[in-house]
């Protein structure tokens, strides 16, 4: 089979790997890719947003199945794009996407159908959203309604903090028109946990769990990024905690979505807190893989990636055969200098050579490019995902960061506490 994957960055890059096990998969392309993606996949020269010209790529390919990897062209419709033509797409429908595409419908779903989450308030009006937080105790948190790339949602510890988030997202628009409306969210406290699913309407088959961290410096300070690293399993996170959120929170969603006449089909994304009593609610739904939780995730998954995608696509996925791996991951991010913030880019890599020869490792491309004399060169924010795999958090932490320290390049800044908390 030919595959096309639409998107550039370490999710896709990992995805693309992942296929590429599969004794189906023949040719996978990938738009627009990145340098890296390249030693896997044919890379394609089209945008995520240009959806007539990936179609008629698609076409012309006679691709026989497309992956969609980031939120934003999910939430502007490029499932429905694709099915238009005919052409076998793994995603969530615009209609289904809109549970990440506005935190607003998100949470007065959740609201609903009585699926646990943070109480909270909406606004479109900015003096009113003042006021009512002004009435609020802190810490607290402000959500941008649309995608912001990860980086729409401050926590805030105190009140100017507060004001200051709320003022950037509505009257200075940071977050452009994802900032027109906001919600004003109760603060949970506790252990965080991501659990990605595939879904095909009502049928949910949960991935394993994983953790991120979203604050770009050790001891989660700082602001928000995309995620600075992840991990997989959650040894200091019980079981049954676990089947309870999939069994209070995810089989729930996916099943109210259905109800709204909005069928999820693709990656359903939960990010969830357990809160001090050790029941878990619901923070976020994205409608995709996440990002870097997908570099920890598939490198754990035994069974074929792409006959998964196709159970999807074709209703079967109850019947699918998903089977994980006992070994632990974790993810370190090596960033740009100033990420989030603005950051150089350009800038001479060397030791991936030295990385990628790790044989208890993986090295997944997010902001990489080759210059004119064929080096490495950075080209984004969060530049490379380094993974180290081992029998338990520890081991595979101890490859990773041992993976990382051979990649070299000029302000290279990474957490140096990813997946600590496990260790506990």
């Amino acid at each position: 089979m030919d595959i096309l994957v639409i998107g550039g960055g370490g999710r896709e890059h990992a995805i693309c790997w992942a296929l590429a096990k599969s004794p189906k998969a023949r040719r996978i392309y990938c738009a627009p890719g990145n340098a890296g993606i390249g030693q896997i996949a044919e890379i394609v020269p089209i945008q995520v947003h240009e959806f007539e010209r990936l179609t008629s790529f698609a076409r012309e390919k006679k691709v026989d199945l497309v992956v969609v990897g980031p939120d934003d062209p999910l939430v502007d419709g490029i499932v429905d794009a694709f099915e238009a033509e005919g052409i076998p797409v793994f995603g969530p429908r615009k209609n289904a996407a809109l549970i990440e595409g506005s935190k607003t419908f998100m949470k007065d779903l959740l609201k609903k159908y009585d699926i646990p989450t943070a109480a909270y308030e909406k606004f479109e009006d900015y003096e009113q959203a003042l006021a009512y937080l002004r009435t609020q105790a802190v810490p607290i948190v402000i959500k941008a309604d649309g995608l912001a790339a990860g980086k729409g949602v401050t926590v805030a510890f105190t009140r100017e903090d507060a004001e200051q988030a709320l003022r950037q997202i509505m009257v200075d628009k940071v977050f452009g028109e994802s900032g027109s409306q906001v919600v004003i969210e109760e603060f949970l406290a506790g252990q965080e946990m991501s659990i990605l699913s595939f879904v095909d309407g009502e049928t949910v088959r949960p991935m394993a769990a994983a953790q991120d961290h979203k604050q770009v410096y050790d001891g989660d300070k700082g602001p928000n990024t995309g995620g600075m690293g992840t991990y997989s399993p959650l040894p200091h996170i019980a079981d049954s905690i676990i089947e309870e959120a999939i069994e209070t929170i995810i089989k729930p969603t996916a099943k109210a979505m259905v109800q709204e006449g909005r069928p999820f089909r693709g990656v359903l994304f939960a990010g969830l807190m357990i809160t001090p009593d050790g029941k878990p609610k619901t923070i976020e739904f994205n409608a995709r893989f996440g990002d870097p939780e997908t570099q920890v995730v598939l490198p754990r998954l035994k069974s074929d990636l792409l006959e998964i995608f196709l159970a999807a696509v074709n209703g079967t996925l109850a019947e699918a055969e998903i089977e994980w791996s006992d070994e632990a991951a974790v993810c370190v991010i090596l960033a740009s200098g100033g990420y989030p913030a603005s950051y150089p880019k350009g800038l001479p890599m060397t030791g991936l050579d030295a990385a990628d020869s790790d044989a208890s490792g993986l090295v997944f491309h997010a902001g990489t490019a080759k210059n004119e004399a064929g080096e490495w060169v950075t080209n984004g924010g969060r530049v490379l995902g380094v993974v180290g795999l081992g029998k338990g958090i520890a081991e595979a932490r101890e490859r990773a960061y041992a993976s990382a320290e051979k990649i070299r390049f000029e302000g290279k800044h990474n957490r140096t506490d990813i997946a600590a908390k496990a260790l506990v």
